[in-house]
């Protein structure tokens, strides 16, 4: 199945089962039940799978749970990371789904069960928690359990019926489209609060290719503001046939986000070994500076949001803030995030952030960030994006890529913001894989492509005033139609004789007329 099939079915299979629960759930709290039915789907199989290793003979699905015995679980929340029985199996609930009375009830049970099972187990912190906003007991649901076992029941069948066939052999990042297909279909939360944004997947890819150029192996991958976990996973496919020797790790202030980028590393067979999101407030709290540095940054941080800032004395003192010499504005915590992510990048490594335009020419504290952030050389390019990429938002984005590697003290800008480079789709415009091998090219090699990029000393940029802005480096080609106006002069000659000799015509008509 190619993967425009896939997803043309993955999405007409999610509104099948919308307009089978709509009028109870709220098209944003409906994307929690959706999502969460297909991480249970996943784990099920995947667990199913390593029970059966390929031999045909063996069934778990249809084993009874009385033949489990200690030892068998043990091995398997240690290598797996929870325990599934046989009766909690997605496969076995969904067979029953229609007539158990107890549907919301026993779901809200297995769950629990499958988080408790990791408990004093190295996997805890990985999977405590996972399944909480999926609440089977919700009155979102319906105000009586019939009406709740009703909708779960549509949920798991909706599910049940995807046919994709093995999760790992999927085409398409089937829980990244999921979450943006109900995204771009519930807009009037469009995914986006306190200035957080659903990064698109054409635009995560982007990211994880400028973080990750020319680079064969990396020792792991960090998103300071991790979200649904959509960029560390790009990361994750750019970098399928290369090392990642540690695994991938990230940071999320928002709990529902924070349990999406954990499902979303199971759902990609990324062992719970193999990664560390943690949940808390990067710039206030954050909980990952004893595992850096990192060798790629890739991050879409919240655009201006408020932070503490200046009202923590202490925070001047951070290792994260101090070389600045001054805090990213309380109103304005952009230049914040970029210097955290710029304290945890390796000396051989790149952070590509996605940012918002203002930073890069506003005065007060970010132009002194800017100036430390250019004096110091960590500036290797500064990328104008379309418009209308990201869903709920118009805003014409930047990326800023940072570099702590550079030998030559220039910056590179690239604007790729005209409609030579996207494509619109429905409500959004897209980067499709060309105009990403584009910008990628443009990146490598430096090269001065006509009111495209250009490469400046940073000696001008100081000269600006520590101006980043693209468009005060990048003239945009005149499409304005030239005109000739001698030529312009005839035209109109010609036509005011023509327009004589009209009227000349029409009188001596008048004329014979009367």
């Amino acid at each position: 199945m190619t993967s425009t099939t896939q997803r043309a079915e993955l999405q007409a299979q999610i509104w099948k089962i919308a307009n089978d629960v709509r009028g109870s759930v709220d098209g944003w709290d409906f994307k929690h039940f959706v999502l969460g039915t297909l991480f249970y789907r996943f784990i099920s199989e995947n667990f199913t799978n390593h029970f059966n290793a390929g031999d045909k003979s063996i069934n778990y699905a249809g084993l009874s749970d009385k033949i489990i015995t200690d030892e068998i679980k043990v091995d398997a929340i240690k290598t797996k990371g929870y325990f599934i029985y046989p009766s909690q199996l997605f496969v076995n609930v969904v067979k029953t789904s229609n007539t158990n009375e107890n549907l919301n009830t026993d779901l809200a049970a297995i769950f629990t069960a499958i988080e408790s099972s990791a408990n004093g187990y190295p996997s805890e912190h990985d999977i405590k928690g996972l399944f909480a906003d999926f609440d089977t007991t919700s009155t979102r649901l319906g105000n009586t359990v019939d009406n709740k076992n009703k909708r779960l029941a549509a949920v798991l069948n909706g599910v049940a019926g995807l046919k994709l066939g093995d999760f790992e052999d999927n085409q398409i990042d089937l829980f990244g489209d999921a979450y943006e297909f109900l995204i771009s279909n519930y807009a009037a939360n469009a995914g986006k609060s306190g200035g957080e944004f659903f990064t698109p997947q054409s635009v995560s890819k982007l990211i994880a290719q400028l973080a990750m150029h020319k680079q064969t192996e990396v020792n792991k991958i960090y998103d300071p503001a991790a979200g649904s976990g959509s960029l560390l996973l790009q990361a994750k496919k750019h970098f399928d046939n290369h090392i990642i020797e540690e695994g991938f790790f990230g940071q999320e202030i928002n709990h529902t986000t924070y349990n999406l980028a954990r499902m979303n590393m199971f759902l990609h067979n990324i062992n719970y070994d193999k990664f560390n999101i943690v949940l808390g407030d990067t710039l206030i709290n954050p909980q990952l500076g004893d595992d850096k540095p990192f060798d790629a940054i890739v991050s879409n941080p919240p655009y201006s949001v408020k932070w503490i800032g200046a009202e923590d004395p202490t925070l001047i003192n951070d290792d994260r803030f101090a070389p600045a010499g001054v805090l990213a504005p309380k109103s304005k915590a952009d230049f914040a995030f970029v210097l955290h992510a710029l304290s945890y990048l390796s000396g051989r490594g790149r952070a590509a952030l996605v940012c918002f335009p203002g930073i890069f020419y506003r005065g007060g504290a970010e132009q002194k960030i800017r100036k430390y952030l250019v004096d110091s050389n960590f500036v290797e390019t500064v990328i104008s994006l379309p418009p209308n990429l990201f869903f709920g938002t118009s805003i014409a984005v930047n990326i800023l890529v940072l570099s702590k590697h550079k030998t030559d003290y220039v910056t590179q800008f690239i604007d790729v913001s005209g409609a030579d480079f996207f494509k619109k789709e429905t409500n959004n415009n897209v980067l499709t894989d060309e105009h990403i091998e584009q910008i990628m090219n443009m990146f490598d090699k430096k090269e001065e492509v006509e009111y495209i990029t250009k490469t400046f000393d940073n000696s001008v940029i100081e000269e600006n005033d520590y101006n980043l802005s693209v468009s005060s480096y990048i003239e945009p080609k005149d499409t304005r139609e030239k005109i000739d106006i001698s030529v312009l002069n005839k035209e109109i000659s010609t036509t005011v004789e023509k327009i004589d000799k009209l009227r000349t015509d029409i009188d001596k008509i008048v004329k014979d007329l009367n």
